[in-house]
């Protein structure tokens, strides 16, 4: 299981490193830029993308990080949490994108969609490793 947590970080590194791409590019239209309702140059040069001056994507890069190595170390309680503050900030986020940009960033999406799935299987694998501990009194 470790490796698929390794695999999902560095996917999500990906897509966040392409959010910081694009909140840094000066001229051009986005690569994303779909529709009225699907642009990543609106998101990314937000006053909502930058936290502290930090820019948000650059956050999910050391979150993507952290996450990863959680989960490479197999610790999955600790990495369940770590997640489930991902998955809040991420909805919160995209709360943001729903109700005040009225555009949504298709990095985004993809990466809420990543702690979705990152948060259940680390809950799984908590669930799962507890019970075998209990089984065979290692816990």
């Amino acid at each position: 299981m470790r490796y698929v947590f390794i695999l999902i970080a560095i996917v999500g590194v990906v897509v966040s490193g392409l959010a910081l791409e694009e909140h840094y590019r000066e001229e051009g239209q986005a690569p994303c830029s779909i529709n009225d309702r699907w642009d990543c140059g609106i998101v990314n040069k937000s006053e909502y993308a930058v936290i502290w001056k930090i820019p948000v994507a650059a956050l999910g890069i050391a979150g993507y990080l952290l996450l990863g190595v959680l989960g490479g170390l197999r610790w999955y309680r600790l990495l369940t949490l770590a997640c489930l503050g991902a998955l809040a900030f991420s909805l919160y986020l995209t709360y943001i994108e729903a109700r005040v940009l009225g555009v949504y960033c298709i990095y985004c999406v993809i990466s809420l969609g990543l702690i979705v799935l990152m948060t259940l299987l680390a809950a799984i694998s908590v669930a799962v490793f507890s019970r075998r501990a209990r089984r065979t009194g290692t816990a």
